[in-house]
């Protein structure tokens, strides 16, 4: 799976899936450090979870969520991940629909792109052209090819403030 930082206190945003039944969790950047994490908390219904990296982690590389209200249909974002686990792939498409069902539970409402999304990309970033998340990669749909889902930032928000307090 991939995730992102949000925070230099080591907040790690990923996909409840990603790290569900976990006995650990490692975190592995980009720069090659390794960190042990823990679940601060998971929200199966609109598959996010918050992990806490452990130790000594200066000078983390974080990103911050943007506005995913703001996007439009045919908005360029950019998918980054470990497809099939090969570290560090980026892709790039279209946003191809806003608030797509899935019949992935309640919280069904996501964003469509036709930026490569593969298993290993789950819980990694979707951006804008800004640099800005936009989205939490999540979803494929196995009957086609380039299209993925992905979970707005802004539901992603409310669930990321609700675990990272205790909520």
């Amino acid at each position: 799976g991939s995730g992102f930082i949000i925070d230099d206190a080591g907040l790690v945003v990923t996909n409840n899936h990603v790290v569900e039944g976990a006995d650990e969790i490692e975190v592995q950047l980009s720069d090659e450090r390794k960190f042990e994490a823990e679940l601060v908390g998971a929200d199966a219904r609109t598959d996010v979870a918050v992990l806490k990296l452990k130790g000594n982690h200066k000078n983390l590389p974080t990103v911050s969520l943007g506005n995913s209200d703001v996007l439009k249909v045919g908005d360029h974002v950019v998918a980054i991940g470990n497809p099939f686990g090969l570290d560090h792939t980026v892709t790039s498409g279209i946003v191809s629909a806003k608030e797509r069902i899935i019949g992935a539970g309640p919280y069904d409402d996501f964003i469509q792109t036709d930026a490569s999304i593969n298993p290993g990309n789950s819980g990694g970033p979707l951006f804008n052209l800004k640099g800005e998340v936009v989205g939490i990669n999540t979803a494929i749909n196995p009957q086609g090819q380039g299209i993925g889902f992905a979970i707005p930032s802004n539901l992603a928000r409310t669930i990321i403030d609700s675990l990272s307090t205790g909520g």
